[in-house]
């Protein structure tokens, strides 16, 4: 990018995922809930399952966290590709299915918000304020 630009649109920034106990503690708090859910309906392997996995994350981020930073850092990646493939579909589905249709809508109508159509006969594009503005006075110490 040209150094002319205020933002930097690359990431440039190193990426700091969250501390390895607190990703362990996170993710045997799910599997806490998956286990209380399986159990619930009925599927009392798969709330096993998830019991035992639950209790070793449990465990592992209580005693030794350090074990889990490689699962922590392809987590943080895995949010990263997300983030890169979800935001541009989100938006593009807000602007295609909100603020297309409705500008399409606008202009059908004749609605012009901006009033950026060339009006000829018109003295001036100023828009004239009734009524008129605090006294100029007023203005010399904003700050």
């Amino acid at each position: 990018m040209s150094d002319s630009f205020h933002e930097s649109f690359g990431r440039d920034q190193d990426i700091h995922g969250s501390s390895n106990r607190s990703f362990g503690l996170v993710f045997a708090a799910v599997l806490a809930f998956v286990t209380v859910y399986q159990a619930v309906l009925g599927a009392l392997v798969l709330a096993g399952v998830a019991a035992g996995l639950g209790l070793g994350l449990l465990t592992t981020a209580l005693f030794r966290p350090a074990l889990l930073a490689p699962f922590n850092r392809l987590w943080t990646r895995f949010g990263l590709l997300l983030h890169k493939i979800v935001s541009p579909v989100v938006l593009g589905v807000m602007f295609y299915g909100a603020v297309l249709p409705i500008g399409l809508v606008m202009r059908g109508l004749g609605h012009d918000p901006l009033r950026r159509r060339f009006k000829p006969e018109a003295q001036s594009y100023w828009i004239v304020r009734c009524p008129p503005g605090p006294d100029p006075k007023s203005m010399t110490e904003q700050f």
